[in-house]
């Protein structure tokens, strides 16, 4: 169960990435209060997801899903150049989150 509810915090955290440039700075009240608000639900997700799986997998785990989802997302819905480079880097992090989950 804590491995799901560490998915899900990185869910969230990407989530949360993407809802930091809507807030132009934090300065656009509701923008902002949906940013905190992810901010703080994935924040929460990871600390429960911590009482099945040891801090350092947790956060490793939880960055990176955060980390190939923005990228991912980036190329796919924004306009985040793609290239040979990118890609190897994205490969690494899913590979490191597979090697942490298996390890």
């Amino acid at each position: 169960m804590s491995w799901a509810v560490l998915v899900l915090a990185g869910l969230v955290e990407i989530a949360w990435s993407q809802s930091i440039k809507p807030t132009e700075n934090l300065t656009r009240p509701l923008p902002t209060l949906l940013c905190l608000a992810l901010a703080a639900a994935a924040i929460r997700l990871l600390s429960k997801a911590m009482d099945g799986v040891p801090v350092g997998t947790a956060y490793a785990v939880f960055t990176g899903i955060g980390a190939a989802g923005a990228v991912t997302l980036g190329v796919v819905a924004g306009d985040d150049p793609v290239s040979a480079g990118r890609v190897a880097a994205l490969a690494m992090i899913i590979g490191g989150v597979v090697l942490a989950k298996l390890a």
